[in-house]
């Protein structure tokens, strides 16, 4: 027997798309039980198609069994990511499949459309890593028309970009995913523009306090208050600044280098290719390339994450899958394995206890922050040793020696 929380959103996102179905392309006209669509184009044309594949919706055993299959090709393009970098140990991929029934209810249960925006993300970073980044950059972009927390991503993919291709090239990619956005959305911006921008790209949009995993031990007054939000976001933007600084840039020049073509640097930067190495001496954590694009990407969604506004039960599949490698791309001696496991095991606790309660919410921040630290001391750049130069004297008597 199914529960009956099972089809609320999943009601709730038959009830939006339906209105397209029959001719709606008033953004501000689709609305469902939970209240009005609030997501982008991307998001219509996929959940409209699971619409006709269901019978309007109502074969929702069908939907879930689509979802089981979504899951599972999930999966496989994590372990894809995980293979190319090698930095996390085999057996931690049995909790990334069967250790958590909250990730389970996300893509199975509840039919959320979280997974699908995650899900397209994944194979987008398999594009880069085997170095198609305008193909990355298209389905980056419709990721992000599926569901906007992508753009935690887009810090990470600018800094990225930035570097592989310097400005000028970094543009033709930006202007992938722009195209995309315009392309999807050009239905809807025809019939009533501002309001498909303001519904669908609502960056100021108000949560409810009791659906909060994250801040359940402040007051909902401070919850609620705009100076609290001013703050999480100066967080956000402070620590992707550190980190592009201090973390994410590998050479000893000026960021601002970046902005040049890769060829013009004094010394050229390095080719951002899976073939060569980076940070090999410089860095506790010597990360080859591959390793170092996800590093950039995850790390740049963590920091966003951690600084969030709030975070609902459905947005633990944004972080979920790219948890065991921020724990495992630094050093790890044979010792530490199981701490890093019990924070897998804290923070899944965490998200599974419902309603959330201030004990979970502070535990779920402390966990944040544990994993924030290892991330900036377990890659910080080490000084190299300094060897004096041998003085004459002991030249000379070397040489006697001999």
């Amino acid at each position: 027997r199914r529960p009956a929380d099972t089809e609320i959103d999943w009601r709730a996102y038959m009830q939006e798309v339906e209105g397209v179905a029959n001719g709606t392309l008033d953004y501000t006209q689709l609305k469902g039980d939970t209240g009005p669509l609030v997501y982008p184009a991307g998001f219509v044309y996929i959940f409209l198609g699971l619409y006709h594949a269901t019978g309007r919706g109502s074969d929702i055993r069908l939907a879930q069994y689509l979802f089981a299959g979504l899951y599972l090709l999930n999966l496989l393009l994590v372990f894809r990511i995980y293979c190319r970098t090698n930095k996390v140990p085999p057996y931690v991929f049995f909790f990334m499949c069967c250790a958590s029934y909250r990730i389970h209810s996300i893509f199975v249960l509840r039919l959320f459309n979280d997974p699908v925006a995650m899900a397209i993300l994944f194979l987008a970073i398999n594009l880069f890593l085997e170095e198609r980044w305008s193909w990355g950059c298209l389905l980056f972009s419709l990721a992000v028309s599926v569901k906007m927390n992508i753009l935690l991503f887009a810090p990470g993919l600018l800094f990225l970009l930035l570097e592989r291709f310097g400005l000028l090239g970094c543009i033709p990619k930006l202007c992938i995913c722009a195209l995309l956005q315009v392309v999807l959305g050009l239905p809807f911006l025809l019939v009533n523009p501002v309001g498909y921008l303001t519904r669908s790209f609502d960056l100021g949009r108000q949560f409810q306090f009791k659906w909060t995993v994250n801040w359940r031990f402040l007051p909902e007054e401070v919850f609620q208050n705009r100076v609290f939000h001013a703050a999480l976001l100066l967080a956000h933007l402070a620590g992707l600044g550190l980190f592009a600084l201090h973390r994410w840039h590998s050479s000893k020049e000026n960021i601002l280098t970046l902005l040049k073509d890769p060829g013009k640097r004094k010394p050229a930067s390095p080719r951002l290719t899976v073939n060569n190495i980076l940070w090999q001496a410089s860095c506790v954590c010597p990360l080859n390339a591959g390793a170092w694009i996800v590093f950039i990407l995850f790390s740049s969604n963590f920091l966003g994450v951690c600084c969030s506004r709030s975070l609902h039960y459905q947005f633990y599949v944004w972080y979920f899958h790219t948890l065991p490698y921020l724990l495992w791309c630094t050093p790890t001696t044979k010792l530490a394995h199981m701490p890093k496991v019990l924070l897998l095991g804290v923070i899944e606790l965490c998200w599974n206890t419902y309603p959330s309660t201030v004990c979970s919410s502070l535990s779920l921040h402390i966990c944040h922050g544990l994993i924030l630290l290892q991330l900036w001391y377990g890659t910080a750049p080490t000084p190299v040793p300094h060897t004096p130069a041998p003085s004459r004297k002991s030249t000379a008597m070397s040489k006697k020696a001999q």
